[in-house]
């Protein structure tokens, strides 16, 4: 049986110019601005927007929506993005919103049901993409992270057409290869640009390794300690630690094992050169491909600590600017209350701004958090 024709473009919204702003949003800052505003037009919408997120986040890593009220898409992005039901569909399918919905229980989510007739803009397409650690598709369940394309109308215009479907899904390959590609481009960028930067800058050495422990990337202070070649050393298989307790630690982790909370530290004895500390920490940037970084290797030297510089703590932590102030004045030994008073900010901020550290660190009380900061600055 023939497959049915392509559905005919609205005048003056060419497919090809359509992918090519695709193509070229990749390297776009904020990416895919001009592509989404002509995918709406094209779809006959009021909005477009593009989520790319891991799996159990509560905040997306990239979300992108043209012309939406900025109150509604902070708002999206910080409270309704971890409740929204309509996530997890079958890979490059197109879905409706209300299809989608009608087979959930009548009374399940409330708050963002509410919120979305609030806003009245309920009439939505959406595709999911999930990628796997090989960049590959995979089940939903099994993806390292996921692309989720969501084009919207309000629910005075019509709805949208099996035509409409049948066009969005034209898009769904190449979304796939645009994709993909910005997720290898921002994982390089972090590992050779800012992450690299600020770890120089706290004076800390770092090694990135891959799964199968090979060095993807070293800054100039790695570098140095590796040429040294005391007590660790550059090998064929990668990093290589004389003391078998120090390699089966770095090891388990990159074999996906669970580290412990604080994240493990030890101290590695070099005689000549100087001993050093080392914090291995999964790294959690975005997406991780098959031949790109899986763990950091923070090397520092153990002298008495330094005060930490919060855009420093900002860039190696994930942290906004305000949690990375916090952060600091926790570390230099303030607890909540003195920390707020001392950044002139409120009680009840400061606690919010902990459960979002806490959230991004994956320590789950200040002590830890404290010990954590401590490890990165020596």
């Amino acid at each position: 049986m023939a497959p049915p024709p392509s559905p005919p473009l609205p005048p003056g919204h060419d497919l090809s110019a359509l992918l090519a702003r695709l193509y070229r949003g990749i390297g776009e800052d904020p990416p895919w601005q001009d592509f989404l505003a002509d995918l709406a037009r094209w779809m006959g919408a009021a909005y477009a927007t593009l989520i790319i997120t891991a799996p159990g986040r509560h905040r997306p890593a990239t979300f992108v929506t043209p012309g939406a009220n900025p109150a509604f898409s902070a708002a999206y992005a910080e409270q309704l993005f971890a409740d929204d039901p309509f996530r997890g569909l079958p890979d490059g399918a197109v879905v409706s919103y209300a299809e989608f919905m009608a087979g959930l229980p009548s009374g399940s989510y409330p708050d963002y049901r509410r919120a979305m007739a609030e806003v009245g803009f309920d009439v939505v397409l959406g595709v999911d993409l999930h990628f796997g650690g090989s960049g590959l598709r995979v089940r939903a369940d099994d993806g390292r992270y996921e692309a989720r394309l969501r084009v919207s109308r309000h629910r005075r215009q019509p709805d949208f057409s099996a035509g409409d479907r049948a066009q969005l899904a034209l898009l769904v390959p190449h979304l796939r290869i645009a994709v993909g590609l910005y997720e290898r481009l921002q994982f390089a960028g972090a590992q050779h640009g800012l992450f690299h930067s600020a770890a120089q800058g706290l004076g800390i050495a770092l090694v990135v390794l891959d799964r199968n422990r090979r060095i993807v990337s070293c800054n100039a202070l790695a570098e140095q300690i590796l040429a040294e070649d005391e007590s660790l050393h550059r090998s064929a298989e990668g990093i290589r630690f004389d003391e078998p307790e120090h390699q089966r630690v770095v090891n388990g982790m990159l074999a996906g094992a669970v580290p412990p909370t604080p994240l493990p530290r030890f101290r590695v004895e070099r005689p000549v050169h100087g001993d050093l500390v080392v914090t291995p920490r999964p790294l959690d940037l975005r997406a991780i491909h098959a031949g790109t970084g899986a763990l950091a290797l923070f090397l520092s030297r153990p002298e008495p600590a330094a005060s930490a510089d919060p855009e420093a703590i900002r860039t190696l932590l994930g942290l906004t600017a305000a949690e990375a102030r916090l952060a600091v004045a926790l570390g230099g030994g303030h607890n909540l209350v003195s920390a707020a008073a001392a950044l002139g900010i409120a009680h009840n901020t400061a606690k919010v701004q902990l459960r979002a550290i806490f959230a991004k660190t994956g320590v789950r009380r200040q002590a830890q958090l404290v010990a954590l900061l401590a490890s990165l600055n020596g």
